[in-house]
This record gives structure tokens, sequence and C-alpha cells, in this order.
């Protein structure tokens, strides 16, 4: 038997292939730019990888939604259900919500994508708040990097309302109460509230069109928008080189790290392809919205101890807390819910919008930024950040006072002063230890002479005075 030999192509195919790729080069400039892209250097600090894991939970939604779309019927039409779950046989339902008990128990890998999809959804939207929090506490969100600390204010706040929107589709019993939430919040809104409640539900609550317009939202506008602000974030960090942390030949005007091929490259595909892994393992083993148990959805009902997912669980412990406190002038009134639902929110995310210019303003400092802050070196950032963690941290435990109460066998009315307490005594009190913890560690390193000298920013260009030579000069 004849040896096998390795085939060669022939010198006409290597001609072919080799002006084809110079007639698209030359007309798109694909070599430069891939030269330049591939050429790119990334920090290799674990932390720098959370928003990657976002971006890779983000995929794994894209992938498992449009699986989902071929059998989702987003319709409030009445049927009766004949699928094989027994227990709500001939009951009546919405269209939406027999197409959700089908994809669960008749259709071939239903289930298990629906609950990597919802997994996913709630990993996305817990990476990007962690990855928030890298940035807030690094001081990664300074000049020049404003804009693309903005797109990640905006990135979440639609991953928030596209994720409510998502569960709220399959038109249960607990997406339903979570509806009869938002259609109250929106008409605690001044003036505007029963134009918005009207805009979104199609009339008054349930609405005959909220299903069929939060199901163009969910898979169309929100996840168009997502995917252009993901594409500008990144377009940014890599026209923006990256930040890093000081230390080592790490300064201002260099970054030190990985190439993005092959060693970033590798590195961050292994990533994909765990949590892809992991998603799908949690998917198929760890149950998650059992749809099928809450039964449809029914206004004159409210099913007991109805709570959201974890990223709505501080609105809803705001609703909770919050006393029962209304305003009425000039013919108007601004019910309750309208503080903590529309007033509280609008003011935290314009807070985070704002943050990057409220501290350069604070401090005077508006040069350019490459190194990152140990949050130990800014004790005032972070006790700040602490302080509000904290609030938002009870006010989600808040959105279980009635599971709490019912569990420990405690006083409802006990448990929710409880918490309304904690709302006002946990930010200080953390902020404090934060602010305190920062500044002992700082006064410790300076006792070991164990300091790391903060980065002097260059100053900034002006038209008679260039940037001078960043190398150091035998004095320094």
């Amino acid at each position: 038997m004849a040896p096998l030999r390795r085939r060669r192509h022939s010198k006409p195919d290597r001609l072919v292939t080799r002006r084809t790729a110079r007639w698209l080069d030359s007309r798109l400039g694909a070599a430069k730019f891939a030269r330049s892209a591939l050429g790119k250097v990334f920090p290799d600090h674990w932390s720098f990888l959370i928003g990657e894991l976002a971006l890779y939970s983000f995929v794994v939604l894209l992938a498992t939604g449009v699986y989902l779309t071929f059998f989702f019927s987003p319709s409030q039409e009445e049927v009766i259900y004949t699928g094989s779950y027994e227990p709500l046989q001939g009951v009546e339902m919405t269209e939406a919500y027999r197409s959700a008990l089908d994809l669960s128990f008749d259709v071939r890998a239903g289930l298990v994508m629906r609950q990597i999809h919802h997994w996913a959804a709630l990993l996305f939207l817990a990476a990007i708040v962690v990855h928030l929090m890298r940035v807030f506490f690094t001081g990664a969100f300074r000049r020049p990097r404003e804009l693309n600390w903005m797109i990640g204010v905006t990135l979440l706040i639609l991953g928030i309302f596209n994720g409510f929107a998502g569960y709220s589709l399959l038109d249960d019993q607990l997406s339903g109460t979570g509806l009869r939430i938002a259609y109250s919040i929106a008409l605690s809104i001044p003036v505007a509230g029963t134009w918005v409640a009207s805009l979104l539900f199609g009339g008054e609550f349930p609405g005959p069109d909220i299903i069929s317009r939060l199901y163009v939202i969910h898979i169309l506008l929100a996840p168009a928008a997502i995917i252009a602000l993901l594409g500008a974030h990144l377009g940014l960090v890599v026209r923006q080189k990256h930040t890093q942390f000081g230390g080592g030949e790490r300064r201002e005007d260099n970054v030190v790290g990985e190439r993005v091929w092959p060693s970033f490259a590798f590195k961050s595909i292994g990533l994909m392809l765990i949590t892809a892994a992991v998603l799908s393992a949690m998917g198929g083993l760890a149950q998650i919205n059992p749809v099928w148990l809450y039964g449809p959805f029914d206004p004159a009902e409210v099913s007991a101890a109805s709570q959201p997912d974890w990223y709505m669980g501080w609105l809803d412990g705001a609703l909770r807390v919050w006393p029962a406190w209304e305003i009425r002038a000039f013919g108007f009134e601004v019910p309750a819910p309208f503080f903590p639902a529309v007033l509280l929110a609008g003011l935290t995310f314009a807070a985070l919008f704002a943050w990057p210019f409220l501290e350069a303003r604070r401090t005077g400092d508006r040069a350019e930024h490459h190194l990152l802050d140990r949050p130990r070196d800014r004790p005032v950032r972070t006790a700040l950040g602490v302080a509000t963690l904290a609030f938002y941290t009870v006010l989600t435990l808040s959105a279980s006072t009635d599971v709490t109460a019912t569990t420990f066998g405690l006083s409802v009315n006990a448990v929710l002063w409880a918490f309304r307490i904690l709302c006002l005594v946990a930010p200080p009190v953390a902020g404090w230890i934060a602010y305190r913890l920062c500044r002992d560690l700082v006064d410790r390193e300076v006792a070991r002479g164990e300091t790391v000298p903060k980065p002097v920013p260059p100053p900034r260009r002006t038209r008679d005075r260039p940037r001078p030579d960043p190398r150091p000069t035998p004095a320094d």
C-alpha cells in the first residue's frame, strides 16, 4: 500500500487565493486593521475578564433567545390548554402562557433552553453590576473614559428593563403580579402617567396589547440597542488604550500584558466556552421560573410570596419600605409609588451618569488617567460606593419581608420596620467602616515604608506647550 502523501495546492490555486485576498484588502483595508487589532496589548489581571463574562453571557442569551422565538407565541388570545401537563388540562389561559407550557413540556430541549436563557440573563446583569463596581472603585471612569462609563450605565438600564420584559412575556401569575406593579408605577408619574401606562399596556390593566408590545421590545428594540452600545463600548476600549494597575513597568504611557493574538484570544475563547458550559449545566440541573406551578395570570388573584428576579428586588423592596406618603397640590396628586420607584431610581441613575464629572469638579483633577487607583487610596470614593451598595442591598433584602416573617414566625410589621431602620442606619455605618479601613491600610503601609507611589498624570497638551518626554531623566 502506497504511503499517504500530503496534498499540495497547485500554483494557480495559490495565485487565485492571493489575488482574491489582495483585491479584498485593497477595498476594505482589512489587513492593516487586523494587524493593529491583533497587536493590541491587554492587561492580564483577572478583574478585566468580568466584562468579557458579561459579553459571553449576552452571546448565550442571543443564541437561546433565537431558539425560543421559533416556538413562543406573544398573543393574549384566550385558549383552552390541551397539552401534556395534566394539572392544567382544560384550564383557560392565554396563547402566550400555553406556548410557554408547550416549550417546557412538548418542545424538544425547550425547557433547558428556557432555563439557560433565564440563568444567562441573571449572569449578564450580575456581570455588568460587578464590572461597573470595578470601574467605579478603581477610578477607570476618569478622563478620557467618561463616555464609556455612561455607555456602561445605559447598558445596565437596558439590561434591567429587557430582563423584566422577558419574564413578563409568559403571562403566568408571578409575571402578571409584576406587570400589575409596573402599571401602578407608570400611573404614579405626575401628568404623563396615564399616557405612559396607555402606551405600554394599550388601555387599563391588564391591557390588550402589553404582551405583544413587550415582545417587540424584548426581541428587537432592546437587543439592537444593547448590541450597538456593546460595539461602541468595545470600540472605545480599543481606541483608548486599556487601563491597568500601577507598579512594576506599568506607566501612564504604556500597557503591560498579553497581546490579543494569540494569548488573550485563546484565554477569552476559553472563558466563552466555560461560560456557555456552566450556563448549560445550570439550565439542565437547576430549576428556575417553573411557570407551570404558578398557573395562568388572573387579575383577581395575587399569589403569596411573589418576588422578582434579583435585579428588580431593590425596586420591590423600596416599594415595600416606603411609607404611604402622598402629595396633593394644584389639582394634581403624586401617589406613594412615585417616590421609591420613579424618583429614587431616577436620582440613582442620574448620579451614576454624572459621577465622573462630579468627582472631577470636586477634586479638580481633569487630567488623563490610564493607571487605576487602589480603592484604599481613595477612601472617600470607596466609602460612598460601599454606602450605596449597602443601601441597595438592604432594599433588595426588603423584597422578602413576607417570606422572612413567615419563615421565622415574626410579625410582618416588625420585619418591615426593621428594614426601614436598616435603610437609614446601614449605609452610613458601612461607609464609615470602609473609610476607616482604607485610612488604616494606608497608614500601615506608610509606617512600614511599603507605599506605592501615586502616578503623576502628564500635563494636558496646550497649543504652545507640547507634552514632555515621559522617559525618566538620570536625576529620577
